[in-house]
């Protein structure tokens, strides 16, 4: 009997804990369970209380302060002590059923998902073995990035990195979209959806502060200025046509205040970890005996 799971990953404020109280709240709403995995060290408040907090093992204040080490030394320094007890995680899950939804909750840094092989481990253990997890991965990325074209394939870049490297399914996800409602075509924004390399060609802020610091050619300090200017533009679009040549980066649409489009996202990853498939067909209820006589009078 398989379980069923979804990572939420993504960059420190993509809005992976809001999706994740938007998701409980749908599940809530649907009458289907959800089982709530906390694996930020950091974290300390939460609209729904998890069933297995990371900080009940270890919290990353006491690694900072006990081992004198910075923020991403002492997260990675966490996830290998959770690595080494696994039984943290084994136990409380081995009960849950396939009814469930398992919502694991990452923190922010991408140096898990795109540096360091500790997250592929423990996705392993997590979906193999007595556990036995369909999962998939829910990658967020902020959609205010598509204000700022080079931000933006630097983050479907390190979307595309932790697909690489989990090697297990995946959605992205452009979180927030209510920010950016109206500042961005709806031409230009399927564009996004479906990462297109040419939006970094048609980026005219950037022309335009090219073509006036090539105004400025006399000014001896402005050669460099102009050059570093080009060498950066050549380097986002060797980036975006990277990302254009693997097609392997499309992004759904996420409002988490907004239960349709949190319904729409939790649809993917059902089809993502095949839930349904394997739900046994359940029995029709019992229609109400006057319903019944009713329709044999008819």
């Amino acid at each position: 009997m398989s379980k069923f799971g979804t990572l939420v990953m993504g960059p420190a404020g993509a809005g992976k804990s809001t999706f994740c109280a938007a998701l409980i709240q749908h599940l809530q709403n649907n009458k289907r369970p959800c089982f709530y995995v906390n694996l930020d060290p950091a974290a300390e408040d939460f609209a729904f209380e998890p069933d297995i907090d990371i900080k009940d093992l270890i919290s990353l204040e006491d690694v900072m302060d006990e081992m004198s080490l910075g923020p991403n030394g002492g997260l990675i320094y966490c996830f290998e002590f959770l690595l080494e007890n696994l039984d943290f995680l084994t136990e409380p899950l081995s009960d849950v059923t396939e009814d469930y939804l398992i919502v694991f909750d990452m923190p922010g840094q991408i140096e898990l998902y795109t540096h360091v092989p500790i997250l592929p481990e423990l996705v392993k253990h997590l979906m193999r073995g007595n556990l036995n997890i369909n999962m998939c991965a829910a990658y967020l990325l902020e959609s205010t990035f598509v204000i700022d074209r080079p931000k933006f394939f630097a983050g479907t870049l390190s979307a595309m990195s932790a697909m690489l490297m989990l090697e297990m399914p995946h959605i992205n996800i452009l979180s927030k979209m209510d920010l950016v409602k109206g500042q961005v075509a709806k031409r230009d924004l399927k564009r996004f959806l479906n990462v297109d390399a040419d939006l970094i060609d048609e980026d005219t802020e950037r022309k335009s502060t090219i073509k006036e610091g090539s105004k400025r050619i006399e000014d001896p300090g402005a050669t460099e200025n102009i050059m570093g200017g080009e060498s950066f533009n050549r380097l986002n679009k060797a980036v975006a046509q990277l990302i254009d040549d693997f097609s392997m980066v499309s992004f759904l649409k996420l409002n988490a205040q907004d239960e349709d489009s949190v319904g729409a996202i939790l649809s993917y990853i059902d089809d993502a970890i095949q839930y349904h498939e394997s739900q046994e067909p359940k029995e029709p209820k019992d229609m109400d005996t006057g319903m019944m006589e009713g329709a044999m009078d008819g």
